[in-house]
């Protein structure tokens, strides 16, 4: 048991996460799909980037800190 490598339950938890944060992710999607015609490389989607990490990060959170104690 000491030799196997400790699981991240963070990942787990952010995958279970995601479906309930679907509306800041089809935002991300769309500003994604907005700015591909950009050439001159100033455009960006980091506020939507961040809105849905975000989002899952405040669902993780408390499921995480359970399972830390």
């Amino acid at each position: 048991m000491a030799d196997e490598e400790p699981i991240d339950q963070k990942k787990t938890l952010e995958e279970s996460c995601k479906s309930k944060c679907v509306k800041p992710y089809i935002q991300y999607q769309a500003c994604i799909q907005r700015i591909q015609s950009d050439e001159s490389g100033h455009m960006h989607c980091t506020g939507q980037y961040f809105d849905h990490w975000s989002c899952v990060d405040k669902c993780v959170a408390p499921k995480l800190f359970e399972k830390l104690k």
